[in-house]
């Protein structure tokens, strides 16, 4: 049997003849379909029009859409955009303590060799080896892999830029100059100086440059009181509209239980900044008035006072400030370190010998600054240690004393008998109140202008 009888036979043994008309019928339908066009809303074409293939080109300096009869390729439909020039791509990295310059650029998607090519590209890239924490560092790098330029800015108003020439860097220096205004803010304790500070959204840091100013004539741990009232004058930087951070104290004023203490900024010919009252009179005194920053006081001096290790009678020949482990100790004048060692019940001792015969000694410290050693000098408000409970104490605490031609003494009260700072030369006066007139004034007119807005009657 042939292959056409065998096909045959399957049909007519497995497919109905009715089944066998109408696949048919259906092929030929599908046929039909195939073969006539569609356009493209969906309606059939009649065979006698030609299609012709309209092909479209972008000019690159003109959006206008040009016609042309060539034949098109799917690719000549895929237009390339140009990189828009407001891409950014720069990455920012802000250096943070324990970073190193390879870990950067790795994280910036750069090699050791690129850092190696910037370093080894110029003397002045050297800089490069002194970076520290809070510095920022920009990369440019608008193609994978290649580091165009790359800026280091100390802060918003310093820093150098890198910028790639061949396989080598120049490296430009960046000094902007800020926009400087001036902020006044006033304050009253109610409870602390800080308190009231933050309370006035003033910079913590100016509020400690105050208490550091002042701190020859006002004692910030007994001193102030309720009630007691300040106001700063001091600088803010815009750099392009925005701000950048504080400037430098320009007058500041303390009415402490209803005594006023003024200090205005001058600068002298060498261009050393100091702080004075408007009469010349140097705001540095001989000695700070406390040797902490942050404290209250546990015991004042007291020559009869009741020992509370010994229960014995003993004279305290100074004062305590209790305070948190760890406190800063700030020397409260020029002086040598005369000892910086154990000492018996003063635990960890420290004594600071100044001119005059003046004597300080910091008892009970947890551990002394860096650096501090016998024979060093420091100079005053230099850090020489921090606070603790070793020896016969108690509890955390710095036991402070002062003494004069090694005669103990109050040093809450031998600072009011010891000579005024220096003032002011009377030849250089002139200089003074040129510079500082017209500042006190303005001061003086913000000052007044808030103590009348202050005493206005509130509307009912």
């Amino acid at each position: 049997m042939d292959i056409v009888q065998i096909i045959k036979q399957f049909f007519q043994e497995y497919y109905p003849r009715n089944h066998l008309y109408i696949a048919g019928f259906m092929g030929i339908l599908l046929l039909l379909l195939i073969t006539i066009p569609v356009d493209d809303k969906g309606s059939t074409v009649p065979n006698k029009i030609r299609q012709i293939p309209i092909p479209i080109s972008f000019e690159a300096t003109t959006d206008e859409v040009v016609l042309s009869n060539n034949n098109l390729e799917l690719s000549d439909f895929v237009v390339a955009k140009e990189p828009s020039a407001d891409v950014n791509h720069w990455k920012n990295v802000e250096i943070k303590s324990g970073d190193n310059l390879s870990i950067i650029f790795t994280m910036v998607g750069l090699t050791d060799q690129d850092l190696f090519r910037v370093l080894n590209s110029s003397e002045e890239a050297k800089i490069l080896n002194r970076v520290f924490p809070g510095y920022q560092l920009d990369f440019l790098i608008p193609t994978e892999g290649e580091l165009e330029q790359l800026r280091v800015l100390k802060s918003p108003l310093e820093g150098f830029l890198f910028t790639r020439n061949n396989n080598d860097y120049r490296v430009e220096e960046i000094l902007k100059e800020a926009q400087i205004s001036q902020a006044f803010k006033v304050g009253e304790i109610s409870d602390s100086l800080f308190m009231a500070g933050q309370r006035e959204q003033i910079p913590a840091v100016h509020i400690m440059e105050m208490a550091n100013i002042f701190g020859g004539v006002i004692d910030f741990i007994l001193d102030p009181r309720i009630g007691d009232q300040f106001s700063i004058l001091y600088e803010e930087k815009f750099l392009e509209g925005e701000f950048i951070g504080n400037g430098e104290i320009l007058a500041t004023q303390f009415v402490n239980q209803g005594k006023s203490f003024i200090a205005v900024r001058y600068i002298d010919e060498e261009g050393e900044i100091g702080y004075y009252s408007p009469e010349g009179e140097s705001m540095r005194k001989a000695f700070l008035r406390s040797p902490l920053d942050v404290f209250r006081i546990s015991s004042n001096f007291n020559p009869r006072r009741r020992h509370p290790i010994l229960n014995t009678i003993r004279a305290h020949k100074g004062t305590d400030y209790a305070a948190p482990t760890g406190t800063p100790i700030r020397a409260t004048s020029d002086g040598r370190v005369k000892r910086a060692s154990r000492n018996g019940s003063f635990g960890n001792l420290v004594i600071l010998q100044h001119a005059g015969g003046f004597q300080t000694k910091y008892a009970h410290l947890s551990r002394y600054a860096n650096g501090i050693s016998r024979g060093d000098r420091v100079r005053q408000g230099q850090i020489i240690g921090y606070v603790g409970s070793t020896g016969g104490a108690t509890g955390p605490h710095l036991h402070y004393e002062f003494l004069v031609n090694d005669v103990h003494q109050n040093p809450r009260t031998i600072l009011d008998k010891l000579p005024k700072a220096e003032s002011i030369d009377p030849d250089k006066m002139a200089r003074f109140n040129e510079q500082t007139a017209s500042l006190l004034h303005h001061f003086e007119e913000l000052n007044n202008s808030r103590i009348v807005t202050l005493n206005q009657p509130s509307a009912d």
